[in-house]
């Protein structure tokens, strides 16, 4: 290897020629021809009602010696949990991984490493899992460890005080970011505190909690009559079945499906501004949006196609603007958190102190251009069509990705051909549908918008903005007594 080093710095690294072939020359003027479209293959799988009424899933994928292993259970938190005890369900979940009636917590922890695995427990609003992934020859031991942990765990009660403790802890950390203020008070905005979609894990919600409490919820919670369990691998429906009898034998049919009967959301407000200081922030976090549809409903398609132009993208109208063209934020974008109730639509992103005022009248822009003023292009459509479908075959390249995408059927009550649907229903979606769907659903005029930031440096750009009057609240979403300012 020859080197030679210039004074401007430079290194320039001379290569040998191998076999005296000559290195073509790169043509930087000519635009790179695009590879081959990824292609989906939705694979096949197997449904079986076992006897405590567990329903089993299996997919095949013999490429590599991996077992991917969900239990999926319907109905989570905004079903099962008390709502004065808003938190009860994450500490039960981290409580059962702190031993069993066979063994402790430090040995719970061994095993797994031994078994090159570790389980994933949680439980989120309308949904809850046990999950794993291991090789296929440590799947049997894999899957008698997880049956440990979810039919015997003991709850010991040291384990919650230092639990709840690490939670407290974690709450104090998220009151110190703008994001983590913004996450907590903003469903409390859109739904109120009564709604099961606008609870608030608290203080007061945590320390109320107690080890029989947790005992119940596990009793309750994790029954048969809404488990699901799927798995994707290096495995047969009969031998999955065989094994996952002995390894649950003990779990008998009890509990009944979940429901998903939500009150109504609140009414719609007239557009605020409502402010949560946060003295010395450098940064503002904007949440601004609505109440949105459920899952369920029969525009969905025509929702994604237009949201990915919105604020899905990169190169989408929100980011374009506010992050590439302004300059006034490293990224925005936009979502509609469809759930089987009415999830909500948010605009959001972090935004540079200096520019609040700035950036939410670039927000209100174009949140009101979608919905007619500058339809849809054909490039925009096109975009936003090929990134949707294009992406969708990476959800099937890992045997994990594989599970979750079976397991997101069930839990969603989809069709069994949904993913082969997909990309059909998406192409189908006009320009007109779009802009029909975003007046639909994107109402400026009620607009709840909630800016986390240093009040005294943005409150009177905002004011000056005249976009709405403006509410003061705390970090736990409460008002401030005060008058609302009215631009």
């Amino acid at each position: 290897m020859k080197i030679r080093l210039w004074l401007s710095t430079a290194i320039v690294v001379a290569l040998p020629a191998f076999g005296g072939a000559q290195t073509p020359a790169l043509d930087r003027t000519a635009i790179p021809t695009p590879g081959p479209l990824p292609q989906l293959n939705v694979p096949a799988w197997t449904e079986t009602m076992l006897p405590n009424g567990v329903k089993l899933v299996v997919s095949e994928k013999h490429a590599l010696p991996l077992v991917s292993f969900r239990l999926n259970f319907v109905g989570g938190t905004t079903q099962f949990e008390p709502a004065d005890r808003a938190g009860l369900a994450d500490l039960v979940t981290r409580m059962m991984l702190e031993g069993t009636t066979t063994r402790s917590g430090n040995r719970l922890a061994t095993d797994l490493q031994l078994l090159g695995t570790s389980l994933d427990l949680s439980i989120a609003q309308e949904s809850g899992v046990l999950a794993f992934q291991a090789t296929s020859d440590k799947f049997q031991p894999a899957l008698a460890l997880a049956a440990d942990v979810l039919l015997h765990p003991t709850f010991p009660a040291p384990a919650l005080e230092r639990l709840r403790g690490q939670a407290l802890v974690s709450l104090t950390q998220m009151r110190d970011r703008t994001g983590g203020i913004a996450s907590m008070v903003y469903p409390k905005i859109l739904y109120g505190a009564q709604h099961p979609y606008g609870r608030m894990t608290t203080e007061r919600t945590l320390n109320a909690v107690t080890r029989a409490e947790v005992v119940n919820f596990h009793r309750a919670y994790f029954q048969p009559a809404r488990a699901i369990v799927t798995v994707v691998g290096d495995v047969n429906p009969d031998s999955v079945k065989i094994a996952f009898e002995k390894a649950f034998a003990g779990w008998s049919a009890k509990g009944s499906p979940a429901t998903f009967a939500y009150p109504a959301a609140p009414a719609s407000a007239a557009r605020t501004i409502y402010i949560v200081d946060k003295p010395g922030a450098e940064q503002s976090t904007f949440a601004i949006g609505t109440v949105g549809p459920p899952r369920s409903t029969p525009d969905y398609y025509a929702i994604r196609v237009m949201n990915e132009m919105l604020g899905v993208l990169f190169q989408s109208r929100l980011n374009h603007n506010i992050r590439e063209e302004k300059g006034y934020s490293y990224g925005v974008f936009s979502n509609f958190a469809f759930g089987r109730g009415p999830g909500p639509f948010m605009a959001m992103g972090d935004i540079v102190t200096a520019k609040s005022d700035s950036a939410l009248i670039e927000f209100m822009h174009e949140l009101e251009d979608i919905r007619g003023k500058r339809p849809p292009t054909e490039d925009e459509l096109a975009q936003a069509k090929a990134s949707l479908v294009q992406s969708l075959p990476a959800s099937f390249a890992s045997v994990a990705g594989v599970n979750r995408s079976i397991a997101s059927i069930y839990l969603q009550d989809l069709p069994r051909d949904y993913y082969q649907q997909f990309a059909k229903a998406v192409t189908a979606v006009t320009g007109e549908e779009v802009v029909r769907v975003a007046r639909q659903y994107i109402d400026p005029q009620h607009f709840s918008i909630l800016i986390v930031g240093d009040k005294k440096r943005i409150e009177a750009g905002l004011v000056a903005t005249k976009i709405a009057p403006i509410v003061e609240l705390n970090d736990r979403g409460e008002r401030v007594n005060a008058a609302a300012v009215t631009p």
